[in-house]
């Protein structure tokens, strides 16, 4: 394993890279964690791990706010994390061993690897959202996301999120995205996974988002929650179903 960062912008991104036994070449993962999340979570090293038994790297990175990367929290937005994306797609086309790039994220951040695969389809060889946060453009258009509730119309400059602070400027930018657009650019494979339980994201806007690809495959995780704490192991096992037919 190599511990490193990522410059993007005079931000430190932190990063882990993990190769699978015994290759000099293979497929790479670049994985993302999701709102308040680090690459550390339970669920983020499981997919990881599971994906590195079957022969892929994965490159774990921090993004802007979280973790052991730099920026504060509170000024975090989509938009600066699309920036952190687009730098690691860059970064994973300087190494020698890679043979193809996929992305995969969770919660916000499969919200992100959607809208960055849109950006990037010539780059991305195949993509896997978890428990994707649509809601937070449609939350911050109609003005609620995660029990709080705003004007959508007169954002505040400061709100509270749970325990954290966070600037209107998250809410304004989040209010521009609208993720269609960037599925109807994406015509390769994705797996998208959700799990019925859900309690921060509503299966439905997976359902609806794997109807709106060309490509896609829905995998439903019964009775689990948004970070797949009962289980984990159907989501590695889909995922690495996924990987090996895509690989071929």
């Amino acid at each position: 394993m190599q511990e490193f960062y990522i410059m993007d912008d005079h931000i430190r991104l932190h990063a882990k890279l993990e190769m699978p036994e015994g290759k000099e070449k293979c497929p790479l993962v670049i994985v993302f964690h999701g709102l308040t999340g680090h690459m550390e979570e339970e669920h983020i090293v499981a997919v990881s791990k599971g994906m590195n038994t079957i022969g892929f790297a994965t490159l774990r990175v921090e993004l802007y706010g979280h973790g052991q990367s730099g920026g504060a929290f509170k000024d975090h937005t989509m938009f600066k994390w699309i920036s952190n994306a687009m730098t690691i797609i860059d970064y994973a086309k300087t190494l020698d061993f890679v043979t193809d790039i996929y992305l995969c994220g969770h919660s916000q951040g499969g919200l992100l690897v959607m809208l960055a695969a849109g950006m990037r389809a010539d780059d991305i060889k195949a993509l896997i959202p978890l428990s994707p946060a649509l809601v937070i453009p449609d939350g911050a258009r109609k003005g609620g996301m995660l029990g709080m509730t705003f004007d959508p119309n007169h954002i505040p400059d400061v709100l509270s999120l749970g325990p954290h602070t966070i600037r209107g400027n998250y809410f304004r930018c989040a209010q521009l995205i609208h993720v269609e657009d960037s599925i109807r650019k994406y015509p390769k494979p994705v797996l998208l996974i959700h799990g019925d339980k859900d309690e921060a994201v509503p299966l439905q806007y997976s359902i609806d988002a794997s109807g709106q690809y060309e490509n896609c495959r829905l995998v439903v995780v019964p009775d689990d929650n948004h970070c797949y704490d009962f289980h984990t192991d159907i989501v590695v096992r889909a995922i690495q179903d996924f990987l090996t037919e895509t690989d071929r």
